[in-house]
């Protein structure tokens, strides 16, 4: 039987906890009330142009489908389904109005649900704030039926998942801890997850910190697991993301420290005033990182998995539990030692390790985009967008103009500056180069970074839409422009951070603090992002462009060894982290979350995890115990097998 969808029957007891009202089924047929079909959306056997969304998978209890079309509907997703029986279902699908939280006028995300290619009469993502079940009425299926996800915007609609019932009174729950456990229960899928191996090293975050930790340690005899949530490694330095790796490597104490980042990064240097922030995908190369993971036989990399719960007694972490965000199916990772490299500190603070957070004047997440011009025919032939055939086959024609739809449920700002409106100068910067692939659109300061990004990211949306539909149909700018791409995965900068034996704070670097166990450089300024005043009136608390601190008193020198005790939790034994979840305040966060700084760190963890499983040793003994050996393999090119 194909998980994708289960049909059959299911016991009155579980059908009625799902539903939530007992009462619902006294007097109904039980054979008529227990016919289901349950159709994850992630599990259609064709996504077409929709993308598959996971960054809100903890909150809401699986991933979605996003019709991400930057204003052209997406190609439909389709499947085929087997009912247990041909007749009349009352169809429910999950999904919500995602400008909704904003009163917004519009629902831009609508789409259509078609069963056997005739679309229901309701129009869905038109109705709640929230996720819920959207009642499709009824319809009459065959056996075997195709159903097709239509997007009808291209404006950012989402489905999560369609439940049909032959039992017209049944309503599904909105609550996610039973509709996760009901859902599974649907599905056919176990209660237990599987057993997936035990490992030396289980890492969890597949950016450029897990991606150099696993490297690190498998060179060096370790067995490797790599959970990454995503279909391709980076994370922030993906094509997904698109955020420029920064930092120094290769600096004085340990040279070698960086070979590894150095090795799967293209080598491409930005020039002085060069953006590369939000540049064509090839520019990040996704393909180099996983040739090199691949080719490590001590790597099991477990791509388009997340992790979903930790198991830990007395102080240490036993094993995780992953979930594929394609199948739903789930596998328990049982380790040794583990690394926290998710950047939100998932694992530690799933496995109680000590952490800061305060959701207060914290540093946004980004969604960066780039624009077309449509007269460069280079452009036109490298463009990422998903109607390249007829954008292509326009421009042929001499057509290129590219009108733009009006967005009166994004942001107004028909009577408000932003970067790249005429005669306003952004760091120097005015036009298009003020506009397009710009790090400081940027939102959620006072916003939750972990349980609130699919909010934060939809706000950077409509900021981004609501200022390219003022210069489009407003200011009458670039007629001939259109938005090329854009991430939907947001770019984040701050969350939770995980406390080691010490606690880095800026004063550490402008003081130039020496610790013994110095392990990786940092040569970022103390870089902190808070709202631009020119840009917050009429915006409060919905503020959308950042500044950034600078001045002397945010410099250091240019160069600062960190400490190895920053990389492993104080309270949680065997529990490394690398990546922005390290042990910093909040403003130690800034010199050391740029990502190439972020994947030496990952590079110090995979030596150091090298160095408890040949001496048997915990994280914090490599310090106490063994710091020499660790030294002595940082300074051993990162290219070294042992």
């Amino acid at each position: 039987m194909k998980r994708r969808q289960f049909v059959g029957m299911i016991g009155n007891t579980t059908l009625c906890l799902l539903a939530g009202k007992l009462s619902a089924y006294a007097g109904h047929d039980a054979a008529e009330t227990n016919e289901f079909l349950f159709v994850e959306a992630e599990q259609f056997a064709s996504h077409g142009g929709w993308e598959l969304d996971q960054q809100s998978m903890d909150q809401m209890g699986s991933p979605y489908l996003l019709a991400h079309g930057l204003g052209i509907p997406v190609k439909d997703a389709t499947t085929t389904v087997t009912f247990p029986s041909a007749g009349t279902y009352r169809v429910w699908v999950r999904t919500r109005d995602w400008v909704a939280p904003w009163n917004a006028p519009g629902a831009p995300g609508k789409f259509q649900l078609l069963v056997n290619g005739k679309a229901l009469h309701e129009t869905f993502g038109t109705k709640s704030a929230s996720w819920h079940w959207h009642d499709g009425g009824s319809v009459k299926v065959t056996k075997k039926t195709q159903l097709t996800l239509h997007d009808l915007t291209g404006f950012e609609g989402r489905c999560e998942a369609i439940l049909f019932c032959k039992d017209p009174e049944f309503k599904p729950s909105n609550d996610v801890a039973q509709l996760t456990k009901f859902r599974r229960k649907l599905l056919g899928l176990p209660d237990k997850p599987e057993e997936g191996g035990h490992f030396d090293l289980v890492i969890s975050g597949g950016g450029l910190a897990g991606t150099c930790a696993a490297i690190a340690a498998a060179r060096q005899g370790v067995k490797v697991a790599l959970i990454q949530d995503r279909p391709v490694l980076g994370g922030n330095g993906s094509s997904e993301v698109r955020v420029w790796p920064e930092g120094h490597t290769n600096k004085s104490l340990f040279p070698h420290v960086g070979d590894i980042v150095n090795e799967i990064l293209p080598p491409i240097v930005k020039g002085p005033g060069q953006v590369f922030n939000g540049v064509a995908a090839n520019y990040y190369d996704d393909a180099k990182k996983l040739a090199v993971v691949k080719g490590e036989p001590n790597i099991t990399l477990l791509l388009n998995n997340r992790v979903i719960d930790v198991e830990s007694a007395n102080d240490q972490i036993n094993a995780v539990v992953i979930q594929s965000t394609l199948t739903s199916k789930r596998l328990r990772i049982s380790g040794k030692l583990f690394a926290d490299c998710t950047g939100d500190a998932t694992i530690g603070f799933k496995a109680g390790a000590d952490h800061e957070y305060k959701v207060e004047q914290l540093m946004g997440s980004t969604n960066l985009f780039n624009i077309l011009d449509a007269t460069n025919k280079e452009d036109v032939l490298a463009c990422e967008c998903k109607d390249k055939s007829a954008l292509a086959m326009k421009c042929e024609m001499g057509d290129y103009e590219q009108p733009f739809p009006a967005c009166p449920w994004a942001l107004d700002l028909k009577d408000k500056p932003f970067p790249g409106r005429k005669g306003q100068k952004t760091f120097g910067k005015e036009g298009l180069e003020s506009f397009a692939n710009m790090w400081y659109w940027e939102s959620g300061f006072n916003k939750d970074q972990v349980n609130e990004i699919e909010l934060i990211r939809d706000h950077n949306l409509r900021a981004m839409y609501g200022a390219w539909d003022v210069l489009k149909n407003v200011d009458k700018m670039y007629p001939n422009h259109r938005l090329g791409w854009v991430a939907f995965i947001a770019g984040k900068r701050e969350s939770r951070r995980l406390m080691g034996d010490v606690v880095l704070d800026a004063e550490d670097f402008k003081q130039q603090r020496k610790f013994e166990d110095g392990a990786f450089p940092c040569s970022w300024h103390v870089d902190l992002h808070t709202p631009k005043a020119e840009f917050k009136e009429g915006f409060a608390d919905m503020e959308f462009i950042s500044d950034y601190t600078r001045g002397k008193e945010y410099q250091y020198g240019g160069e600062y060894w960190a400490p190895y005790r920053t990389l492993y939790s104080r309270n949680i034994k065997n529990l490394f982290m690398a990546g922005r979840c390290i042990s910093v305040t909040k403003s130690g966060l800034g010199p050391v979350r740029v990502m190439k700084t972020c994947a030496m760190m990952g590079e110090v963890v995979g030596k150091a995890a090298a160095v408890c499983i040949k001496k048997d040793a915990s994280p914090r003994q490599v310090y106490t115990d063994h710091l020499k050996s660790l030294q002595a393999l940082l300074s051993k090119p990162g290219s070294e097998r042992s």
